[in-house]
């Protein structure tokens, strides 16, 4: 009998795409049935787990994809500009069948090829409910093992002592023996809200023990997560390649623009158009998914997102949002000055002029 009877392997791909997609255009695109996600909480308590915009999903055999290299493809994409692509297979063995699947699932440059060409047929797709096609795609990938049942029923507890170095394994895809700070650190940082539920999140892969419903929400939690650090990241790189542009704007001006500003003009209205559309972006990317009487859900999400760095990404942007913001207001500063500087010369060439008439006999 296997050690474990029943559990999957998933596997998410998620790529940038857009500024934003038309969500209740996708159904009729797509010409089948879509479903608009919804997270079920965990506790029997009433709770309130909900997306703004649910992301709206759909089979790959919509599209003509059954399977990829025997996986299930599920579609998503998310009003923020993102799809994913997930990948799920069952499995049924040992650990250390599970630990060789993994070895080869992670960063497995092949199988995110075909899922990034998925995600190029979802685009085509797609492409009238797009806004703001990117001309590439940035990209994220997550792994998932997910366990439902046992040869016998074991806690959360039981499970760490028994198959923690499994696990650690795994989380890592070594295929080297972990030295036990490592297998520590990786198991240190988890979540259970019952006694046999389980949830160990890394940085590229978690591992999930928990019932098929309790898993279904681990599992949109962790795909959420990663969609925000993709979008993040996405901002973070935007930022970088902006104030590049707007710093070698002011730092190298005409001697002109001393006078009329006109540089300063365009490099602040390049930065006032950029701050607001970042800030109402990442407003909407955070606001997304809202946790009121969760707390496992809410727990999960904030477990999750510090082990994708998520918050690290967060601080970035808006570190870089605060810069944008110094420099609209040293540009504004220098388009005052360049104006009064064009007022000052104004009133002197007038004065110079009714001299000149005065002295002509034109004025008197």
């Amino acid at each position: 009998m296997p050690q474990i009877r029943a559990g999957q392997i998933v596997a998410f791909y998620l790529f940038d795409v857009a500024e934003t997609i038309d969500l209740p255009a996708i159904s009729s695109l797509v010409g089948g049935l879509t479903t608009a996600a919804r997270l079920a909480p965990k506790p029997a308590t009433p709770a309130y787990v909900q997306y703004e915009k649910p992301p709206v999903s759909f089979d790959g055999a919509v599209l003509g994809i059954g399977e990829l290299d025997g996986f299930q493809v599920r579609l998503r994409a998310y009003d923020y500009g993102v799809v994913s692509v997930a990948l799920s297979r069952a499995f049924c063995g040992d650990w250390p069948q599970l630990i060789a699947v993994g070895q080869d699932l992670i960063e497995n440059a092949e199988l995110e090829q075909r899922a990034e060409a998925t995600a190029h047929t979802m685009v085509e797709r797609l492409r009238p409910a797009l806004v703001g096609l990117r001309s590439s795609f940035l990209s994220e990938d997550y792994l998932v093992y997910v366990i439902h049942e046992l040869e016998r029923r074991q806690t959360a507890s039981d499970v760490i002592g028994k198959h923690g170095e499994a696990i650690a394994a795994m989380l890592r895809g070594e295929r080297q023996r972990l030295s036990e700070q490592e297998r520590t650190k990786i198991l240190r940082h988890r979540i259970s809200y019952l006694d046999d539920d389980l949830v160990i999140p890394t940085w590229n892969a978690a591992f999930v023990y928990d019932t098929p419903g309790g898993a279904q929400a681990a599992l949109e939690i962790l795909e959420f997560a990663n969609s925000q650090l993709l979008e993040f990241r996405y901002y973070d790189e935007l930022l970088d390649r902006e104030l590049a542009s707007i710093y070698a704007l002011l730092q190298h001006p005409k001697w002109y623009d001393e006078w009329i500003g006109s540089r300063y003009r365009r490099a602040a209205r390049q930065v006032h158009a950029l701050f607001i559309d970042v800030n109402e972006l990442t407003d909407r990317t955070e606001n997304s998914l809202k946790f009121i009487g969760d707390i496992y859900a809410s727990r999960l999400f904030a477990l999750g997102s510090d082990r994708l760095g998520l918050e690290r990404w967060k601080a970035n942007v808006q570190e870089k949002l605060k810069t944008l913001d110094d420099v609209y207001r040293n540009a504004v500063e220098l388009t005052t000055i360049s104006r009064g500087q064009v007022m000052e010369l104004a009133i002197v060439l007038i004065l110079v002029l009714e001299l000149v008439l005065f002295f002509m006999g034109v004025m008197k």
